[in-house]
């Protein structure tokens, strides 16, 4: 709460045999062992409740475990299990001996099939074959589903984060997809096509349906408040935009926008951020909702991919922005990914074509002081190694500081998050350079934020009245960057001047300021000796 957060996702916590971290389910309605029992998520939810905050739940609705019940029933033909997953004969070759189904891959690597010898077919998966997918054609599936997701939200939780999304369904005839040019015959999944795998329509049918759902719950509840659905897909915006509503039908709440953690790089210019804001702001469906993601447990952390300098700068962007902001834990004091040796890794299955890439080192705990384990665990070892950093950076030592810290810059960027501009404001965006870009948010009555950023590698002279020619003469800093030369309070001109005290604004590389306009105040009359900066 101290950080301005007042919802928090938690990972799957539900049992399962933990050989891909939880997201291969054996039963939805248990908690695993390794984080205590049902009276232990009880207690956490009555504290949350008691600081009237949210908690989301990881949902995985794609697959299951193999060794779920359901699973186990399925292969055995028992009904009404027999056709909850995806189960297939082989094809029969010349020689008389039976191959795959079709040629689809698995996203970890290798096949998508699976051959059981029991009930004597194959089965999918899209992911690890310890992973056997649902059949959203099943009826019952879907609502042995949604039992599952009712059975959280009677305990208190207030939405799901809905996982791989755009895997829920297959095309029906089993198609073979197209290799990409040059391809043909690859068992790398990035050298498929995936027309028939991916993205198809009636998966946009299943979210509506799980939407309809929510709605109901809450219509039948006796708070009326919504339960949010938070979708995650990795895909094009124009399919991702499908997943808020079809002009008639409404789905996710937020499918997860991860623009600027995908498509911003080192080598973005300040046109490059423009465009990646405007495409999702511009295409995104009248009357609903804007996020944007910094980083999460697959991807690097921003410090480590985007550099320490930027970290300020990038929360500046997610929070900001308009819309929820999406924080993974350890971003708020620059926490960096961990450099891990081989037998220290957890994950071993995501596998592309052979290449490992291997997804630990973002997800090293959170740093909380400079005791043994950063104060995360009492645990002589946990699960995953502490970032070798804890006893110099953390959440403690960043508070006290008396040096501006990472962590409270974010908590000066959450506070402003209160305030009626940034919640419901207009947005304006501005190339100032070919490294330096702006955003404005603005609302009528209240107070107007300049939010400006140096992505590049030198000094810049930053003249804003080229660009936003309606700007007051002076402008006062509300928020720096921890690399920023300015303090809150100081005052910068939006152009040259030749007075000592007054100046524009220089920004080093990489740093970043929240500016307030002072429409009332005007440069004073006095003339300096000095000479003009020059650009």
């Amino acid at each position: 709460m101290d950080a301005g957060v007042n919802t928090y996702w938690l990972g799957p916590i539900y049992k399962s045999p933990m050989i891909e971290g939880g997201y291969d389910i054996s039963d939805f309605n248990e908690v695993d062992p390794l984080f205590g029992d049902m009276d232990d998520f009880k207690t956490l939810m009555d504290e949350t409740k008691k600081r009237d905050m949210h908690v989301i739940l990881d949902f995985v609705p794609n697959h299951t475990s193999d060794q779920h019940e359901w699973f186990q029933k399925s292969i055995k033909k028992e009904d009404p299990y027999t056709d909850y997953y995806i189960w297939r004969d082989g094809k029969l070759l010349p020689d008389g001996n039976l191959t795959y189904p079709n040629n689809w891959l698995s996203i970890f690597g290798g096949r998508a099939w699976t051959w059981n010898e029991e009930r004597g077919q194959y089965y999918f998966h899209q992911f690890i074959k310890h992973q056997p997918d649902l059949n959203y054609r099943n009826n019952f599936v879907r609502q042995d589903v949604k039992k599952a997701m009712k059975f959280w939200l009677d305990l208190g939780v207030d939405g799901f984060r809905v996982d791989a999304v755009n895997h829920l369904v297959e095309d029906k005839a089993l198609r073979d997809e197209p290799y990409k040019e040059g391809k043909y015959g690859s068992e790398n999944y990035d050298d498929l096509i995936h027309l028939y795998t991916r993205d198809q329509n009636e998966t946009y049918d299943v979210i509506y349906e799980f939407r309809r759902f929510l709605e109901d719950y809450r219509r039948n509840s006796l708070d009326k408040h919504d339960r949010i659905m938070i979708t995650e897909a990795y895909t094009d915006i124009n399919k991702l935009m499908l997943y808020y509503t079809n002009g008639t039908e409404f789905g996710s709440h937020l499918p997860f926008n991860f623009l600027l953690m995908d498509d911003a790089t080192i080598d973005s210019n300040a046109a490059d951020y423009v465009s990646i804001i405007r495409s999702w702001v511009d295409n995104m469906p009248n009357g609903h909702w804007l996020n944007w993601v910094g980083g999460n447990h697959d991807n690097n952390r921003i410090a480590t991919r985007m550099g320490d300098e930027l970290v300020d700068a990038f929360y500046m962007l997610i929070m900001l922005l308009p819309g929820t902001a999406v924080v993974y834990q350890g971003e708020e004091i620059g926490q960096q990914n961990n450099l891990l040796r081989s037998d220290q890794i957890k994950d071993h299955n995501n596998i592309k074509g052979g290449i490992v890439i291997v997804r630990d080192p973002p997800r090293g705990p959170f740093l909380w002081d400079d005791s043994e384990n950063a104060g995360f665990t009492k645990a002589k070892i946990p699960w995953e190694p502490i970032h070798p950093s804890y006893w110099e950076s953390n959440l403690k030592t960043q508070t006290s500081s008396k040096q501006k810290t990472h962590y409270q810059v974010f908590k000066s960027i959450a506070k402003l998050r209160s305030q009626s501009t940034i919640q419901r404001g207009y947005l304006n965006t501005y190339v100032i350079s070919k490294w330096v870009f702006a955003f404005s948010r603005e609302l009528p009555g209240f107070e107007t934020y300049i939010i400006v950023i140096n992505v590049g590698s030198e000094r810049e002279l930053v003249l804003l009245t080229d660009t936003m020619p309606l700007l007051p003469e002076l402008l006062v800093v509300n928020i720096s960057s921890t690399n920023s030369e300015y303090e809150e309070g100081d005052r910068v001109t939006t152009k040259l001047t030749i007075h000592d005290r007054w100046k524009p604004l220089v920004l080093r590389p990489k740093a970043s300021v929240v500016l307030i306009p002072l429409y009332n105040e005007t440069l004073p009359d006095e003339p300096s000796t000095n000479k003009p900066i020059k650009s």
